[in-house]
C-alpha cells in the first residue's frame, strides 16, 4: 500500500471507511442533562476502559494478523456490558504505531487498522472515545516523534504544542483525515480533542488552553457539520491532580462553551495511584467526582476517562494482586456512578499483561444490569454527598439525585483485612436518609454490586422532603430509587 497524503482540504482521494446508512445512531448530549443519549432518544452510558492499538487484545488487528480474534474479543466485551473503549489514533511508546510517519502522510498499516476496526465496532455495538495523540509517550519520546522539527515536523519544542501555529495546522490535518475517513460512523462516540492538556505544553500559560480548545473544536465541528450535517460530542481530558495544582485550568475543562462533556483522570497520589486498601480509592473517587460534578455547573456530563494504580505499576513495577485490584475497580466504579458521573469511569489497565481482569469485566456487566433501574434520559441529578445521612458510623453514603430519582451507594469503611480488602460479615441493618425527592411514593431497589443482581424492592413514602429506608449491609450495596407509577 502507498502512503496516504492529505492536506487540510484533501478529502476527495479518501475513501470513508464506515458510513453505511442505517448504522449505529450517533451519541449526543442535551442541554442540562448530565448523561448521554443517542440521536433517537435512547439512554446511552459509557461502560468500558482504555485500550491501545499495540496492547494484547487489539494488537492482532495490526497488519491483519488475526482480525477474527479481535472481533471475538469485541463480542465478548459487548456480552459483558461494555459499550465503549477509549483509544488513541496512535500509540507512541515505540516507533511502529505512528499514524503519520511524515507529517501529512498517513501510514497505510495504521489506516487499514482503523478501516478494519470501525466496521467491527459497528457489528458488535461498541463505540470508541477517540483522541488524536498519545501525549504521554509523545512527550517522553519527543525526539523520535514525526511532529518534532528535527524529524521534519512542525514544532521545535514540547512547550509550544498548544501555541505553535504550524503544530496546530498539523493537528487539524490529522483530525480532518480521521473524521473524513471514519467520522461518518455512529461507532465514534466522541472526540477527546487533546489527551491530558497541560499548561507546560502552552509555554506555561494557563490562558493558552481555552483558545487552543476553541480553535480545534470549532474546526472539527464545522467540518463534521459540512460532511454529515451533525457533529460528534467533544471533550478535553486533564490529569486530575493538575486541577488542584493549577486551578486556572478548571474553567476550560469543565465550562468551555464548545465542549459537550467534561473529562478528568483520577490519579490521586497514594489513594488511587498507589493504593494500600480498596476503601480509600473509593472515598477519593467520591470526593473528586463530587468536586468535578459541582464544577460542571451547567449540568453537562462528567466522566473519568482514566484512572488506576499508575504509580504502583509504572514506578514501583508492581502489578496489584488480582482479587485486590478487582475489588478496588468495583469500588471506584460505583463511587463514580453514585457521585453523578456518567458511567463507571474508564480504567487504564496498569497491569501485566496490559488488560483488564475477568473480574473487572464482570463488574462492568454488573453496572450494565443496574442501568435500566434509572431513567437516565431525564435524570438531572445533583451530588448529594453533603446531605445524605447514614446511621452507621462505619458506612460511607455516596449518592446523587433529583426530585424523582436517586442513586445511592453504601460502602462499609471498617473491617479492612491484612490483604487490603473488606472482610465479609453478617449483613446488619443500616438506615439511610435521602434528601431532595418530591413528596410521594418510591420504589427502592437494592442491588448486589458483586453478583450484579437486583434484590428486594421496597415501597417507601417520603416525609418532610426526606426518604428514609433501612437496608441490610454486608460490605457494599447500591440503591436505585425511582418514583413509583402511582406517584409519577
Amino acid at each position: 500500500m502507498k502512503p496516504l497524503d492529505a492536506g487540510p482540504g484533501a478529502r476527495g482521494a479518501l475513501r470513508p471507511a464506515a458510513q453505511a446508512p442505517g448504522g449505529m445512531p450517533w451519541v449526543t448530549t442535551r442541554p442540562g442533562l448530565p448523561y448521554f443519549v443517542t440521536e433517537d432518544g435512547a439512554a446511552w452510558t459509557p461502560i468500558g476502559a482504555n485500550d491501545a492499538v499495540s496492547w494484547p487484545e487489539l494488537a492482532p488487528l495490526f497488519r491483519r494478523r488475526d482480525p477474527e480474534a479481535v472481533e471475538r474479543h469485541l463480542r465478548w466485551l459487548a456480552a459483558h456490558g461494555v459499550t465503549c473503549i477509549r483509544l488513541m489514533l496512535e500509540y507512541a511508546q515505540g516507533d511502529h504505531r505512528y499514524l503519520e510517519r511524515r507529517v501529512g502522510t498517513f501510514a497505510p498499516n495504521m489506516v487499514r487498522f482503523w478501516d478494519d476496526l470501525f466496521p467491527m465496532l459497528e457489528r458488535t455495538g461498541i463505540r470508541v472515545l477517540l483522541t488524536p495523540f498519545d501525549t504521554f509517550f509523545m512527550s517522553n519520546r519527543w525526539r523520535h516523534h514525526p511532529y518534532n522539527a528535527r524529524n521534519g515536523g512542525p514544532c521545535r519544542t514540547r512547550r509550544q504544542w498548544l501555541t505553535c501555529p504550524q503544530m496546530r495546522a498539523a493537528v487539524k490535518r490529522r483530525l480532518a483525515f480521521a473524521t473524513d475517513r471514519w467520522g461518518g460512523s455512529g461507532a465514534l462516540f466522541a472526540w477527546d480533542l487533546w489527551n491530558e492538556i497541560h499548561t507546560s505544553k502552552g509555554e506555561d500559560d494557563p490562558a493558552a488552553l481555552a483558545p487552543f480548545i476553541s480553535d480545534l473544536g470549532t474546526f472539527l465541528r464545522e467540518r463534521e457539520l459540512r460532511l454529515y450535517g451533525r457533529a460528534h460530542p467533544q471533550t478535553v481530558s486533564i490529569f486530575g491532580p493538575h486541577l488542584i495544582d493549577e486551578p486556572a485550568t478548571v474553567d476550560p475543562i469543565f465550562r468551555h462553551p464548545l465542549l459537550d462533556f467534561a473529562s478528568t483522570h483520577l490519579y490521586e497520589a497514594g489513594t488511587i495511584d498507589d493504593p494500600r486498601d480498596t476503601v480509600a480509592p473509593a472515598l477519593a473517587t467520591a470526593r473528586l467526582m463530587q468536586a468535578a460534578v459541582e464544577e460542571a455547573s451547567d449540568g453537562r456530563p462528567v466522566h473519568d476517562s482514566e484512572h488506576g494504580p499508575i504509580h504502583s505499576f509504572k514506578d514501583r513495577h508492581v502489578t496489584l494482586p488480582e482479587p485486590f485490584d478487582d475489588e478496588m475497580f468495583r469500588h471506584m466504579q460505583w463511587a463514580h456512578l453514585a457521585s453523578g458521573g456518567a458511567g463507571g469511569g474508564m480504567r487504564w489497565p496498569n497491569r501485566h499483561p496490559h488488560v483488564l481482569t475477568p473480574g473487572m469485566r464482570r463488574t462492568q456487566r454488573s453496572l450494565a444490569a443496574f442501568l435500566p433501574l434509572i431513567d437516565w434520559t431525564c435524570f438531572r441529578r445533583r451530588n448529594l454527598a453533603a446531605r445524605l445521612h447514614c446511621d452507621a458510623a462505619d458506612t460511607a453514603a455516596i449518592g446523587c439525585g433529583d426530585a424523582a430519582q436517586a442513586v445511592v451507594w453504601l460502602l462499609r469503611t471498617s473491617g479492612v483485612g491484612p490483604d487490603g480488602r473488606l472482610a465479609r460479615r453478617e449483613p446488619r441493618p443500616v438506615s439511610v436518609t435521602v434528601p431532595g425527592l418530591a413528596e410521594g411514593r418510591y420504589r427502592v431497589t437494592c442491588f448486589d454490586t458483586e453478583e450484579g443482581v437486583a434484590g428486594p424492592v421496597q415501597e417507601v413514602t417520603t416525609s418532610a422532603g426526606l426518604l428514609r429506608i433501612c437496608v441490610p449491609l454486608d460490605r457494599d450495596l447500591a440503591l436505585a430509587i425511582r418514583a413509583s407509577a402511582r406517584s409519577s
